[in-house]
């Protein structure tokens, strides 16, 4: 009888236990969020909601005027022509984080985009990328514990960021690899 107590009680003390450690290991796994929780400013000062873009493959780029990067507008207005009816949108974000090369207001970087590369994709309101003033949107694709899929840090201005139909990031890609680089296109298309 002692024996069947002891083997009942140490069975009690495993089960209870492995519930411990079900209920720990479920506090510390967090839900993975995705884009269309956000909404932001544009460019002229209207809303812009994420959630908008469902269904559709997404390429987030901090731009700048002044940077030696700064041709890749051309290349990104290329490919969002080519592929903006295919559901592929790509989202601009003015930043002045490296080397002040993002001086201007939002209403001037409107200018620059328009009269010298003819941009015609989502431009938002200048942001921080970077630094204790990160914007949200930001902070989501540089941290693996939001974005599920790893921790990044915006290197250089058009730093790109491709999320899938279901808004989750799938890949950073470098800003020096240019909007029309086959491992981009590839993805677009696949």
């Amino acid at each position: 009888m002692k024996n069947l107590f002891i083997c009942t009680f140490g069975i009690f003390l495993l089960w209870s236990c492995q519930g411990q450690n079900k209920q720990s290991k479920t506090e510390v796994v967090m839900e993975k969020q995705s884009i269309y929780q956000f909404k932001v400013e544009d460019l002229s000062g209207k809303t812009f909601d994420f959630s908008t873009l469902k269904g559709k493959k997404i390429m987030i780029v901090n731009t700048a005027s002044k940077c030696g990067l700064t041709p890749q507008y051309k290349d990104l207005e290329a490919i969002y022509k080519q592929y903006k009816d295919s559901n592929f949108v790509i989202v601009g974000f003015p930043a002045n984080n490296f080397m002040s090369q993002e001086p201007g207001t939002n209403a001037e970087i409107a200018t620059f985009c328009q009269l010298n590369y003819g941009v015609t994709f989502p431009m938002m309101d200048k942001v921080s990328v970077k630094g204790d003033d990160m914007c949200a949107v930001y902070q989501f694709l540089t941290q693996k514990s939001k974005n599920g899929l790893e921790d990044s840090e915006v290197g250089w201005n058009f730093q790109k960021y491709l999320l899938n139909e279901k808004g989750e990031l799938e890949k950073v890609i470098s800003p020096r690899t240019l909007p029309t680089d086959p491992e981009v296109v590839n993805w677009i298309k696949g």
